[in-house]
């Protein structure tokens, strides 16, 4: 009771627009690109097809983050998305998207990234095996599942358990070490694409899929749509969480300017970077090898097929390296969330409260953490990630109407950035997100209708939270 008798702590501005930039491309980058192409190339059947909705996630992706520039220099302070939704569209959408956010998207994705950690960690310790030694199995409809402990699962808590620990003690330290990270991984990423349309070249494979097979003997038709649509989901995924750096906008060190540059920029570079990825696996992999590299691990059976045995540990040591530098930018990120949600009471209310000393969301970033180990433990990690695509595009949408809505209603705000496009390259993203979400409904209705149920299920949580605290939706988050 003390406690909240004294001032607010204020956070630290200590991100610079390298800091943030990087903390982009370090979010974006994690295992996805080494191991979703494979399944890409299983639904649509033609390297070029592949590239092309590696291309087309790609522009979609920049046209979000061009689009929410004007969003993040209007509110450039903890919550990011979820302050443009609660104040472009209303409390009850910004609270929706924090709660499936903690729920699911935030830490379902750093309990898979961590678990993919471990998983490549086992490269170089065989004894650090999925297997559950102490759970059970259960069946939830969509096949049995292993819930309970591995050691595979022990060291993923363990890496979220530090990464936690080293950003509650600062953002000046945790930037630096994502900065770092996001450096190693950007420069594998390119060595990775350098051997693979140099050395690496396989004039078999380069002539098998930029042949006559790299586009389907039909042709591109409609019939195609809704297959490319279904198959964005990787490439979507993978090119997710360029937003979150605006979830740490009041640590900036100037964000009006350096939140929409940073996303721009950010997104930029990972979609170029994933682009001739790709490219190299086609120069390297006959388009068999690729969709079926063992456990989906292209870049693994690229490097490997370079150089043998010793490209399996050179890749492993790389994705390990870009996994948990991913999941240092989701952790910092993340919890900035469940802090602007607690400040408006809708959360728990230590949750909303700074360290004295390390001006960090203590408590925010301990209750992620929890959660994120349940979800490690649980093995259901990758379902509940597919079960909200359709609700994260979803949300993508809506905070892309809000840029409309705001405009409308507060023509008069200061905009210190305005959105590059408007209103063409808005309202495209705006059309392209929801038509992928409708897709989705249509091609994997049961994931996506669970996906929404999760969402709906917030709105009865929401009530109840302004019920218990008083809440009328007024907004504490400055």
């Amino acid at each position: 009771m003390a406690s909240s008798a004294k001032p607010q702590t204020e956070f630290q501005r200590s991100i610079t627009r390298i800091d943030a930039t990087a903390l982009v491309v370090g979010t974006m980058i994690g295992s996805g690109i080494f191991i979703v192409s494979a399944d890409m190339l299983r639904q649509v059947h033609a390297p070029g097809l592949m590239l092309l909705v590696w291309a087309i996630s790609g522009v979609v992706t920049l046209m979000g983050a061009l689009s929410y520039g004007e969003l993040a220099a209007m509110y450039p302070r903890a919550g990011g998305q979820y302050v443009y939704l609660r104040e472009g569209m209303s409390p009850l959408f910004g609270y929706l998207y924090g709660w499936t956010l903690f729920t699911v998207i935030q830490t379902g994705t750093i309990a898979a990234v961590a678990v993919a950690f471990a998983r490549f960690t086992s490269v170089f310790f065989p004894r650090l095996t999925p297997d559950v030694f102490i759970g059970t199995v259960v069946n939830l409809g969509s096949g049995p599942i292993q819930v309970g402990i591995s050691n595979q699962r022990i060291l993923a808590i363990l890496s979220v358990v530090v990464l936690t620990w080293i950003n509650i003690r600062g953002v000046r330290a945790a930037a630096l070490i994502q900065t770092t990270l996001t450096a190693v991984k950007a420069l594998s990423l390119t060595a990775l694409i350098l051997l693979g349309v140099t050395i690496g070249r396989n004039a078999a494979a380069i002539a098998a899929n930029f042949g006559s097979g790299f586009w389907p003997a039909g042709g591109l038709t409609l019939a195609l749509l809704p297959i490319l649509g279904s198959a964005m989901v990787g490439s979507l995924f993978s090119m997710d969480s360029w937003n979150n750096v605006g979830f740490a906008g009041s640590e900036l060190k100037n964000p009006k300017t350096d939140l929409p540059l940073a996303m721009a920029l950010g997104t930029l570079t990972v979609t170029a970077l994933y682009l001739l990825a790709n490219v190299a696996y086609l120069n390297v992999l006959p388009a068999d090898a690729i969709a079926n590299a063992p456990q989906d691990r292209v870049g693994t059976a690229a490097l490997q097929a370079m150089f043998g045995d010793p490209g399996l540990y050179l890749m492993a040591a790389a994705i390990m390296v870009s996994t948990f530098g991913c999941n240092n930018g989701l952790i910092l990120s993340g919890a900035r969330v469940f802090y602007a949600m607690a400040r408006d009471h809708l959360f728990f209310r230590s949750a909303g409260e700074l360290h004295p000393r390390y001006q960090t969301p203590t408590r925010a970033l301990v209750l992620q953490a929890v959660w994120t180990s349940v979800l490690c433990l649980s093995g259901t990690y990758s379902d509940l990630l597919t079960y909200v695509i359709a609700a994260q595009l979803l949300f993508y949408a809506l905070t892309a109407a809000s840029l409309f809505t705001l405009r409308r209603r507060a023509p008069d705000a200061e905009r210190p950035v305005k959105a590059f496009g408007y209103p063409i390259i808005p309202a495209l993203y705006l059309l392209s997100t929801a038509t992928l979400c409708v897709d989705l409904l249509f091609t994997q209705t049961r994931f996506a209708g669970i996906g929404l149920i999760i969402v709906a299920l917030g709105v009865p949580v929401y009530f109840g939270w302004r019920m218990l605290t008083g809440a009328g939706g007024e907004t504490r988050n400055a």
